[in-house]
């Protein structure tokens, strides 16, 4: 046999000459979830490790994240129900505890990467990510509120935001709003392919997001989010959103999806990134719990499947645990 592809497998050395992808730290982002308060460290029961901080404690946390290389965040709020109404105008409201931690964080650790949600479900009494009137959650009327809440995260520091909301147009109305404030140099991390999907579990748990169905609130966010069935329309999503300003293309689930992951960086020019959800860390968690799977080989390998697929970004739970194996020579 003159092709013998194990001569490229023979050992630890030759196999690190031929690898074709890699995985470093600062190619990761990891979440934060931040509560209002002080002294709070309040894990969440459906994905066991991550928790619910108070400022104070998510300032030791990116803290110690820096220390392993690991400087990109993305933040999102548990807000108190007393703070929600129907237009979501907490979420640029000046007094918004998000919009402080921001501006503290930044001015504590200016190196950070920080980046935002941007979406009205935090703040809305109904849960949705735009505007609910007569049972349905329309979409014009939402990119105003949408576009105030980006130039008040820009306001308080945020590096790059991020439109979750599923709404047409949005990414083009933060765009001409932020330019329109001076942002010019804020990056835009569109959530352009975002799925309907039954992974967001533990994430509503954390942020207690899920639409509060009934009467004429739509029960869930089929209407805006993709199906899970289609492809070829996560094109037309990233066609929008590039033209519109988009600086990222994300999508969302991750491990679920590597086949739109590949297909958008085949086919656009702007960095992809990849959201890699809490029910698929979840899933992972509790095989490795039950012994089933073993985690310090499992969770890299599913890092780099994402990776492979064609994330340059990827944001996942499993980030610091990832940077601290990197620290100590594990992988």
């Amino acid at each position: 046999m003159l092709k013998r592809p194990r001569r490229n497998r023979v050992s630890a050395s030759v196999r690190g000459l031929v690898q074709e992808t890699h995985l470093e730290v600062n190619h990761l982002v990891f979440p934060l979830f931040l509560l209002d308060g002080e002294k709070i460290r309040s894990e969440v029961p459906s994905l066991p490790g991550i928790f619910r901080l108070s400022l104070d404690q998510i300032l030791k946390e990116v803290e110690q994240c820096l220390t392993l290389g690991l400087t990109s965040f993305i933040m999102f709020p548990a807000v108190s129900e007393a703070l929600k109404d129907k237009i979501g105008s907490y979420g640029y409201n000046p007094a918004n505890f998000y919009l402080k931690a921001a501006t503290n964080i930044k001015k504590r650790f200016p190196e950070c990467t920080l980046i935002s949600d941007v979406a009205m479900d935090p703040y809305n009494a109904d849960g949705h990510d735009g505007l609910v009137r007569a049972g349905k959650v329309v979409n014009d009327d939402s990119l105003g509120i949408l576009a105030k809440m980006a130039v008040a995260q820009a306001e308080a520091g945020f590096d790059i935001l991020g439109p979750s909301d599923m709404m047409d147009g949005r990414v083009g109305a933060i765009r001409q709003a932020l330019d329109g404030a001076g942002f010019t140099d804020t990056g835009i991390m569109s959530y352009t392919a975002k799925y309907a999907s039954a992974f967001y579990g533990p994430f509503r748990d954390a942020l207690d997001s899920a639409p509060k169905a009934g009467g004429d609130i739509p029960k869930d966010k089929k209407t805006y989010q993709m199906n899970p069935a289609n492809k070829r329309e996560a094109l037309i999503e990233a066609e929008l959103d590039t033209a519109e300003g988009a600086d990222y293309l994300m999508v969302k689930p991750a491990v679920n999806y590597l086949d739109v992951i590949h297909l958008l960086k085949t086919n656009f020019n702007l960095p992809i990134a990849a959201y890699h959800v809490s029910g698929e860390c979840a899933m992972l968690l509790a095989a490795c719990r039950n012994g089933w799977l073993d985690f310090d080989s499992a969770m890299p390998e599913t890092l780099m499947g994402i990776r492979r697929a064609g994330a340059d970004v990827v944001i996942t739970y499993f980030a610091k645990i990832y940077a601290e194996m990197k620290a100590k020579g594990q992988l």
